[in-house]
């Protein structure tokens, strides 16, 4: 059976993804990720109390302990999400011990979305996974919550990705080198 377009690129990108993976320092990366995300709650004036959508990231993904740390240590409540057996995303509080959950409206509470992808383009689509987790996640949030994408250096692409109609574009991609906007006025405030 042919495989799709998407998936076709998904593998191609993953196959890129672990090549740029292994020449990165993920401590270097991870210090760099995490005064990326500080300078971002200052340049959207988001102080003690935002609310921040983030992720765990796994092996290979760039590193956000860090950058989590950062933001509860900076006073953020950071949500970060546990997929459901239907792909959806339920949330729980980072600092909460016993992970409880806090419903697929969480994202209505966020003052800014950390997502995970593979690549964005230069319109603001954003390739993840496949499982359109995110897809369902993202139109809940609270209208104009910024979407970041954290990638790899190396991972924001020139060519256009297909998207489909349930694509939500994203605003910004931040990597160790830096904040990239690709949204205009999105994050000025």
């Amino acid at each position: 059976m042919p495989q799709s377009p998407k998936s076709v690129r998904r593998k191609e990108l993953r196959a890129r993804r672990r090549t740029i993976a292994a020449e990165r320092s993920v401590e270097a990366d991870a210090a760099a990720l995490a005064r990326g995300a500080l300078e971002l709650l200052d340049r959207l004036g988001l102080g003690s109390g935002a609310v921040v959508l983030s992720y765990e990231s796994v092996p290979g993904e760039p590193p956000t302990a860090a950058l989590n740390d950062a933001l509860v240590a900076r006073g953020a409540r950071v949500l970060v999400p546990d997929t459901l057996a239907d792909l959806d995303l339920d949330w729980h509080d980072l600092a909460d011990p016993a992970a409880a959950r806090l419903g697929l409206d969480a994202p209505t509470r966020a003052d800014l979305v950390l997502a995970p992808g593979l690549t964005v383009d230069a319109d603001g689509t954003r390739m993840g996974q496949g499982g359109g987790c995110y897809d369902k996640a993202l139109p809940r949030r609270r209208a104009g919550a910024p979407v970041v994408v954290l990638l790899h250096p190396g991972e924001l692409d020139d060519e256009p990705l297909p998207r489909e109609e349930h694509d939500v574009p994203v605003d910004a991609v931040l990597t160790a080198d830096g904040l990239t906007v690709l949204r205009d006025g999105t994050l000025d405030r």
